[in-house]
């Protein structure tokens, strides 16, 4: 391999047909006049373009289709120009130096022509290189070079992270795993479940028990999900109202003046807001509005005053030291309660974990985009971050993930993606240049991702999924799955 050019932050590398490179793996350019060594990946490979190769194809393909023989070339010259026809670009971009054993994730130098070595270099060999010895690793799957692939969870700790990409591309398989491994390590872990699918992680395939079962909880609310109105509080109380109802300002403050009159007499439940806003006296307009959320938080069968079914997240931390998982199951409820059932427990965790009552916990919100909207989440992610709430966003639509949000992630996980809109969402916002993304994840078979963040030292990985001894559910449900089929005859 021989560099050909640079511009910018790329470099094209010429090889021979035998040298095996893929898209998406790393040379390493060693400069030993310097004695520093360039970290660039491959995003894509063409032909060399020339008119003298193009004639060349024309007149070998007319010569064999007008007089097939057998040819006589005791030089091996048709051997040499099949070759040199073969040879390819290899498009590069620039992701560091190593210099004096320390890596730099910026390269302002300029590597030989003609002294300068080019080798392949295995992604695992150059992690350990860049990251050195790391703590708490789970393997998420293979590389292309068929070696395992780790991931460091104290790389997800206290991380903003993104599972993205279109549907049927293995995101949920992901955000599962990572779940489970999390869980398996003693972390918290909340999750947003919108098809009801998350729960087969605490059953192997086979509908056994594995490591985790006594630690995962399924939660639905109207059954095993019941809050007081005490419990959950005024400020939730009002954050409801205000950013899922879009309660007015005027009716707003009534309801503030009604809760403030309830915990001053020492009662306040969901019976007696109903009957309080129904005698409170106020413009009738007001009254009437007022009605209309309550019945929404009442039809949310979120909250109940029989204080023995009600739940209570601190007291469940504190029975399990070794990790947790609540699984929110939302699959049956409508959009309108999904959204007050997300906004109130967001806002208990934080005021949870603003008075130091229960340790850091992993959030992971399945199918973002079907409630990212319509809460104030862009605001909260930075303040969750400092409370201890970090969060997994998974989704198929990037679009519907605010910019500041991606501008803040520190691990992205890219599934396919062929729309040019969706990757240059994702590319405007990562660490990682338009050419690689769009080059990379629009050929992604189903299970496999592209890794960028902290988690891949920022040097952008393509990775095939392990699969899983647990019971993934959430599969697409089809018609003729289980038909027969019928032969005419």
């Amino acid at each position: 391999m021989r560099i050909v050019s640079k511009k910018d932050d790329e470099i094209v590398v010429l090889a021979l047909p035998s040298e095996e490179i893929q898209k998406g793996e790393y040379l390493i350019i060693e400069d030993t006049t310097v004695n520093k060594e360039m970290v660039v990946q491959v995003y894509e490979e063409t032909y060399l373009d020339s008119s003298n190769f193009l004639d060349d194809i024309v007149r070998d393909e007319v010569i064999k289709s007008s007089a097939p023989s057998t040819e006589n070339d005791p030089l091996q010259i048709g051997a040499l120009s099949c070759m040199l026809m073969d040879m390819r670009f290899l498009k590069c971009k620039i992701r560091g130096t190593f210099e004096e054993g320390k890596f730099i994730p910026i390269s302002a130098w300029l590597p030989s022509r003609t002294v300068s070595k080019i080798k392949h270099v295995r992604i695992n060999d150059l992690y350990s290189r860049v990251l050195g010895k790391t703590d708490l690793n789970i393997t998420i799957g293979i590389t292309s070079d068929g070696q395992p692939y780790h991931i460091s969870l104290n790389n997800l700790d206290g991380q903003l992270n993104i599972i993205t990409g279109k549907k049927e591309s293995g995101k949920s398989h992901l955000s599962k795993m990572l779940v489970s491994k999390l869980v398996e390590n003693g972390a918290y872990v909340i999750v947003f479940d919108i098809n009801n699918e998350y729960g087969g992680i605490a059953k192997r395939s086979d509908g056994s028990e594995n490591n985790i079962t006594k630690r995962v909880m399924c939660l639905r609310p109207g059954d095993n999900l019941l809050f007081s109105m005490n419990y959950i509080g005024k400020r939730t109380l009002v954050n409801v109202l205000q950013n899922v109802l879009d309660t007015p300002g005027v009716s707003l403050r009534e309801f503030i003046r009604i809760i403030d009159s309830l915990e001053s007499k020492g009662y306040l439940t969901i019976k007696d807001l109903g009957e309080t806003i129904q005698s409170w006296k106020c413009n009738e307009f007001v009254r009437d509005a007022l009605f209309t959320r309550y019945y929404s938080l009442l039809s949310s069968r979120l909250f109940s005053d029989e204080i023995e079914k009600t739940f209570e997240l601190e007291k469940l931390f504190r029975q399990h030291d070794d990790g947790i998982v609540f699984i929110i199951q939302l699959g049956n409820t409508s959009p309108l309660t999904r959204k007050i059932v997300v906004e109130a427990i967001l806002n208990k965790l934080c005021d949870l974990l603003e008075s130091n009552r229960i340790p850091p916990t992993f959030l992971f919100a399945e199918e973002a985009h079907l409630y990212l909207r319509d809460t104030y989440w862009d605001d909260m992610v930075t303040r969750m971050r400092h409370y201890g709430i970090f969060t997994t966003f998974i989704t198929n639509q990037p679009d519907a993930i605010p910019r500041g949000i991606y501008r803040q992630a520190d691990n992205i996980f890219l599934y396919n993606f062929v729309n040019s809109n969706d990757l240059e969402m994702v590319s405007k916002a990562s660490t990682v240049d338009v050419d690689t993304i769009e080059s990379l994840v629009r050929t992604l078979p189903p299970r496999h991702c592209l890794v960028i963040g902290k988690v891949a030292a920022n040097m952008p990985s393509l990775v095939q999924v392990a699969p899983v001894d647990f019971q993934a559910l959430g599969e697409t449900k089809r018609f003729f799955k289980n038909k027969v089929q019928v032969i005419a005859r």
